[in-house]
């Protein structure tokens, strides 16, 4: 541990002691599960009254997760969008955390509302209600009215969230750099997760950025008109306050109502699949939280979009390889499959590539006989994650949110009509991605990449070469060499000098007859005077040689010949 770290752990140390009490806590339980003693399984329970041995570790992790707090909170319902880094089971698991936190007092959020729009909230807002119809783990919502009549609600950040995730980001990162040393945990990269989850944290933070994403939003769907997105009042908003029309529909939950007030359900989740797929597939910029309760439906079986807060991105090369992992389930091309795999993911040094296609190659042959209308896609995908994962595979943060998004709209397009597969409705959109991939448009834009490419760096080799050539004829040029697993044989030539060493002078002192000296009462090998040093120093050189000899022989390189 580094000096300068402990002011760090000594600032936080609070958080730190209460963090690891809550997973001591539930780890405490993963022993106590093991014991064939009913009222001991017993004395642990959670909030509500259930014995915590007698749950999964995954739903203990949840649990954990939930009376750590927002932060935490936040940090695995992030880790559910990442089945190639937690698993399928825990990513399920953790899918289930609901941010219950308890809703700021009406005198912080109108301090908080009016320190930021500068203006007392009687002159911003007509009506203005203080009980939230929503608290999340970064904000609350409230409904109000304009001066102007026009219905809204207003997004408010809780007080110092910023400080509690700042804390909290802290003490996992320290925590990462731990985990990073345990071998049941280094495989998952913890510090990279963290970090990536931090990101992401941070920039929810900025209620700025989800405003930016709702205006991308309206100029995207301006002349569409069966689509509705809330729209956000400039002038009301700020990196910790979002104002937005108030947009209300009947959720997708409540079908018999939907049903009573005639909506076709069919037709609805069609025409949403479709627009779905076609933000991933053709715009490369999707709404990355399509689960039944951000979607609404309107009069005229129009339907609205809320919550921008999750927006995804797609690059050409990331939405080629879906794409390309798509056709090939459906045209059973293990090699292809496998070969965009390993190129989409981060491989592990130790990837066993056989083991990886004989997965690949079952788990085609389970999905590829599946009639397109009956094709089960979100459990096709989340069982190629779940061979992901098995094979420490990391994808990208943008390829697992859009395998977690594509998992999530076919489960939200069945809950309206179970007979749609989105694999089905994939297929119009094969023949546009198929010619969108040789269009004359396309090769010329991946020419002239080449060609920018190539020409920087024939801009760029001679000076390098000159930079090169100038170190070596001053004596400056530095060759910097890595060894690997040298440590061993480098300990064991250390250790048989040392032992060669205290042998030879060991010998001296005997034959010299150094005092302390014994005098045994018959003389051994010449010896009537047995120098004590000499004797402790010979038989501590034979120890040391014969473990210097039973090191040698357990790495099997004695008589190896190479």
């Amino acid at each position: 541990m580094r000096i300068t770290s402990i002011p760090h752990i000594y600032r936080n140390f609070r958080r730190w002691t209460e963090i690891i009490s809550v997973l001591s806590r539930y780890g405490l339980a993963d022993w106590i599960s093991r014991l064939n003693i009913d009222f001991v399984k017993d004395q642990l329970k959670d909030r509500d009254g259930e014995a915590l041995a007698r749950h999964s570790t995954e739903k203990r992790i949840r649990l954990a997760l939930t009376d750590l707090g927002p932060t935490f909170i936040k940090l695995g319902q992030l880790l559910s969008t990442r089945p190639d880094v937690v698993g399928g089971t825990l990513a399920q698991e953790l899918s289930l955390l609901q941010a219950d936190v308890p809703a700021d007092p009406p005198d912080v959020v109108r301090d908080l509302v009016e320190s930021e729009l500068g203006q007392p909230i009687d002159e911003l807002f007509a009506e203005f209600e203080d009980v939230p119809v929503a608290s999340a783990s970064i904000g609350q919502v409230h409904r109000a009215r304009l001066k102007t009549g026009e219905l809204v609600v207003v997004k408010v950040q809780h007080a110092d969230i910023e400080n509690t995730v700042r804390e909290d980001l802290d003490v996992l990162a320290g925590l990462a750099i731990l985990a990073e040393r345990v071998p049941e945990f280094a495989h998952y990269r913890p510090s990279s997760t963290v970090a990536e989850m931090g990101r992401i944290l941070r920039r929810e933070l900025d209620f700025g950025r989800e405003e930016r994403n709702l205006q991308l939003f309206l100029t995207r769907f301006a002349n569409d008109p069966t689509i509705r997105i809330p729209v956000p009042h400039t002038e009301l908003c700020t990196a910790r306050v979002l104002t937005m029309e108030r947009i209300d529909g009947i959720k997708l939950t409540e079908r018999t109502r939907l049903q009573a007030e005639g909506f076709d359900l069919e037709e609805i989740a069609r025409r949403g699949a479709r627009l779905y797929l076609d933000m991933i597939f053709t715009d490369g910029f999707y709404h990355a939280d399509p689960h039944p309760g951000n979607i609404v439906l309107l009069a005229g079986n129009r339907i609205g979009l809320l919550d921008f807060g999750m927006v995804g991105r797609v690059e050409e090369s990331l939405r080629e390889g879906i794409e390309g992992m798509l056709l090939a389930i459906t045209q059973r091309d293990v090699v292809l499959l496998t070969t965009l795999i390993k190129r989409m993911g981060d491989v592990p040094p130790g990837l066993d590539e056989r083991a990886l296609s004989v997965d690949l190659a079952e788990f085609v042959g389970d999905y590829a006989n599946q009639p397109l209308n009956q094709f089960d896609l979100s459990g096709a995908l989340g069982e190629m994650t779940d061979i992901i994962h098995r094979h420490q595979i990391m994808l990208p943060p943008q390829a697992a949110l859009l395998l977690k998004t594509l998992i999530t709209l076919e489960g939200t397009t069945k809950l309206l009509s179970p007979a749609i597969s989105l694999l089905e409705l994939l297929q119009p959109l094969h023949r546009r991605i198929v010619w969108r991939r040789i269009s004359p448009q396309r090769q010329i834009r991946k020419l002239l990449r080449i060609f920018m490419e190539v020409e920087h760096l024939a801009e760029i080799l001679p000076r390098r070469m000159t930079d090169i050539l100038e170190q070596v004829q001053a004596g400056k040029f530095d060759v910097h060499l890595e060894h690997r697993g040298l440590e061993p044989s480098v300990n064991r030539i250390v250790l048989g000098l040392l032992t060669s060493a205290l042998f030879l002078g060991s010998a001296v002192l005997l034959s010299s007859e150094v005092p302390p000296l014994l005098f045994p009462v018959n003389t051994y090998l010449g010896f009537h005077r047995i120098s004590l040093l000499g004797l402790t120093g010979s038989a501590l050189s034979v120890i040391l040689g014969l473990r210097v000899l039973r090191a040698i022989y357990k790495s099997g390189h004695l008589d190896r010949h190479d």
